[in-house]
């Protein structure tokens, strides 16, 4: 005999209705079966709402009975002919007149007892059960209705009655020894005390019902079918990853029920456990799909990890202090006036000192458990040899769980390691002598970016998904997320790693979402988003709080760099192009770097300088392996360089200039680059990262600009002047020509001083022959004496420096 049950959603109308009977018929061909069911979905949640309506004189409860009574007599007009309808419509009818003069009464009295209420309660379960009996008789005439209240038997604890199984299990045996029906419909949830007074099982006990049928008959297996494919590795409507477990423990399934897996009720694996039962979850909507088999066969694997699951609502009450060191029964008497106040305590540390001991609790009992505590302890309080107990509300438990986990080392390093490096606060930590659950407390805001992490560590490959929130999206901006589209299925095979756009932004406009942006529509989608804004910018990042978050700065506005430290002291990495940041003051540029390493966020800006030449990574890898810049000469302006080697007689400097802003060399405004400001930025990020103290103001800045160029206050003022001014840029070049040498922006660091101006380079220095808009540094140190470290290449433009930030992009996905 096999028993099987569907829940409420496999029953939340009669299209859904349908499948259960096509499923149970099927399997009626082959063998003898017990279907249990729940009330239609949401029903018992109905049922609950007009009972506490009735007894607080609100007359409302009336509407609430009608709902209920439509949604059932609109199921029975779908599944029952009309020719048979009659009969059916008629009982239920009765069962909801019932139901009324129940809820008149609490209505009357102002008042409802656990025991009325059990009775309101089990409304659901009768009318679903003998709806569905009655539709699958039309197809299956051997068929029958059998109430539960017959056969389980209770004791009178309303709510969460406890069963008498030797009362029990004899009723059901003799009731089936009796009857040659192929399937009896039962309803779940619901029983009776010895004496015939409605009792319930508890939410959630219909897989409860189910588990009591199938221990007393000894079943071939107990089948509860759902609307998911099986337990998965973690709840998938958190998890987009998440994956059905294909076999697993009683032990297994046990604590993952326990911390929150929905599909399985904790107390049904117990009366199946000890006749070693096995347990299929199903889907009735996929009923091909494989499902979840779980037995007590402990399953060999590679991955010692089964699931990740979690408990919300948790409150951590800590009671400490001197007085309980070596004093015996402090934990006897907190754990007393727990089970006094009806307490499930879900969560229990504590420290070896014996100084305090800290529980988990439900938000709900925090109040309760906080005063009964107090009050328990008030002489030890008033004397200062306990403290008053200490609560932290609105946490969260997370537990991974494998039976196999106690023969692998180092599981609970993984676990708070992956915590730690996306910033996840652990509360308190919990493991069992039988190693088969690691549990840690943790904000419950956490708890979203911490199933995705754990489980991207324990069961996607070591495969990490990248979360960006691009800020400019202008000719740079646009090439990155062009090379983050092109490279994605690279990324995700080759190097296991998923970038996904979550949030773009210019300067009118922003536009978010969580899923991840379709990199194809995103410019059309930030046409339609909302206004710009960056604090409502930072404000979403931070409400979003995912995991591997990383803030992309592709812009050259001061503002922004400012919200660096917003994002660093959120865990969210910051990657930037842009210089202000790096070239403020030495104060903020330390304060940033600081952050970073204290919340474990990348800081990394390695086109500030180069663009996408690994030129800061290099002088990074030379400093840590010991070595020291004693000087630094570079040509660090791509922009310049370009200028200068396409600026001759046939060019005039302003037409040469306008050409580098289009091609994307040059900073929206180009003075920034024309000034010398530019490249005074970029040689103080290396001195800096060289380990230098230094501040823009020490550089020494030879301008060739004239002072009426550099006095303009907007674009067409400038390009007007260098109009104006063109016979002083020719005599620069008549100069340089005349000394057989070229124009170069030369940056320059030696014996703790800084300069950049323009230079007339000969034909013997390797920065004669820089074309283009390449860029070129070298280093000079105590390892690089006679022939310095030289890096050399493409220094500016949109592509180059897309790649660069990119690269930074996976710097930060590899750490």
């Amino acid at each position: 005999m096999k028993i099987l049950k569907f829940g409420g959603t496999s029953v939340a109308n009669a299209q859904n209705i349908k499948l259960v009977l096509e499923i149970v018929t099927n399997k009626a061909k082959q063998d003898q079966l017990v279907v249990v069911v729940s009330a239609f979905s949401k029903v018992t949640d109905l049922l609950q709402l007009a009972s506490i309506k009735a007894a607080s004189n609100d007359e409302s409860y009336k509407e609430i009975v009608a709902e209920i009574e439509k949604k059932h007599l609109d199921a029975i007009k779908e599944l029952i002919p009309v020719s048979e309808q009659s009969g059916l419509l008629s009982h239920i009818k009765r069962i909801i007149n019932h139901l009324e003069t129940l809820l008149d009464g609490c209505f009357l009295l102002n008042e409802l007892s656990t025991r009325t209420s059990d009775t309101i309660l089990s409304f659901g379960e009768l009318l679903s059960s003998y709806i569905i009996a009655e539709a699958l008789k039309q197809n299956l005439k051997n068929s029958s209705y059998k109430d539960s209240r017959e056969l389980i038997k209770t004791n009178t604890n309303f709510g969460k009655a406890a069963v008498n199984f030797e009362v029990s299990n004899q009723l059901i045996t003799d009731f089936f020894a009796s009857n040659d029906t192929q399937v009896v419909v039962m309803p779940g949830f619901i029983a009776s005390s010895l004496d015939g007074i409605n009792t319930t099982l508890g939410r959630g006990g219909s897989d409860y019902t189910a588990a009591i049928i199938a221990g007393a008959l000894n079943a071939t297996d107990l089948e509860i079918w759902t609307d998911v494919n099986g337990m998965f590795t973690a709840n998938p409507k958190i998890v987009k990853q998440a994956q059905p477990i294909a076999t697993i423990s009683y032990q297994e399934a046990m604590e993952l029920s326990h911390f929150g897996a929905k599909v399985l009720y904790p107390p049904t694996i117990q009366p199946v456990l000890r006749k070693n039962i096995p347990i299929l979850i199903k889907n009735t909507f996929e009923p091909e799909a494989e499902g979840t088999y779980i037995s007590n066969k402990v399953t060999s694997s590679t991955n010692p990890v089964k699931g990740i699951s979690h408990i919300d609502h948790i409150t951590l009450i800590t009671l400490e202090g001197p007085g309980m060191i070596g004093v015996a029964g402090s934990s006897k008497r907190l754990f007393e006036v727990l089970s006094h106040e009806s307490i499930n305590v879900i969560f229990i540390t504590q420290a070896s000192s014996e100084h305090s001991i800290c529980i988990g609790i439900l938000n709900s009992d925090a109040d309760t458990a906080e005063n009964a505590i107090n009050k328990a302890f008030e002489i030890e309080i008033s004397q200062n040899k306990i403290d008053p107990c200490i609560v932290e509300k609105n946490l969260c438990i997370i537990a991974l769980v494998g039976e196999n986990m106690k023969n692998h080392q180092g599981l609970s390093g993984r676990m708070f390691s992956t915590l730690g490096k996306n910033n996840v606060n652990i509360r308190a930590i919990a493991q069992g002598a039988s190693e088969r659950n690691i549990s840690a407390v943790i904000n419950e805001r956490d708890v979203k970016k911490a199933l995705n992490t754990l489980h991207e560590t324990f069961f996607e490959e070591n495969t990490k998904q990248l979360n960006l929130f691009v800020m400019g999206v202008g000719n740079v901006g646009e090439k990155f997320i062009e090379q983050i589209n092109q490279q994605k299925k690279f990324l995700k095979e080759n190097l296991k790693i998923i970038l996904r756009v979550v949030a773009v932004s210019n300067s009118r406009k922003m536009y978010f979402d969580e899923d991840g942006i379709p990199l194809k529509d995103w410019q059309s989608l930030l046409e339609n988003g909302e206004t710009a804004n960056k604090e409502t910018f930072i404000s979403k990042v931070k409400s979003l709080n995912l995991r591997n978050s990383i803030f992309v700065d592709i812009t050259a506005n001061q503002g922004v760099s400012e919200t660096y430290e917003q994002y660093l002291k959120q865990n969210v990495a910051v990657v930037t192009c842009n210089k202000i940041a790096c070239s403020s003051a030495y104060g903020n540029y330390k304060k940033l770097k600081s952050l970073s390493r204290q919340y474990n966020a990348p800081f990394l800006f390695e086109t500030n300088v180069g663009a996408g030449l690994p030129i800061i990574d290099t002088l990074k890898h030379l400093i840590a392996s010991g070595d020291k810049v004693n000087k630094i000469q570079a040509v660090l302006s791509g922009s310049l360089n370009f200028i200068f080697n396409n600026f001759d007689e046939n060019n005039s400097f302003h037409d040469v200039v306008k050409e580098a802003g289009v091609q994307g060399f040059t900073e929206p405004d180009p003075k920034i680059d024309l000034s010398g400001v530019d490249v005074a930025r970029k040689i103080l990020i290396l001195i800096r990262e060289s380990g230098y103290k230094m501040e823009i103001e020490d550089i020494a800045n030879r301008s060739f600009l004239p002072a009426a160029c550099l006095a303009t206050t907007n674009n067409e003022e400038f390009f007007k002047s260098l109009i104006t001014h063109a016979p002083h840029f020719e005599n620069l070049l008549k100069e340089a020509k005349a000394k057989n040498c070229r124009l170069k922006y030369v940056a320059t660091f030696e014996n703790g001083k800084a300069s950049v101006g323009l230079e007339f380079i000969p034909k013997e220095s390797p920065f004669y022959n820089l074309e283009g808009k390449d860029n070129i540094v070298q280093f000079y140190t105590d390892r690089y004496i006679d022939q310095p470290l030289l890096i050399k290449g493409a220094g500016a433009g949109a592509a180059v420096t897309a790649s660069g930030i990119f690269a930074d992009v996976i710097r930060v996905g590899n750490i």
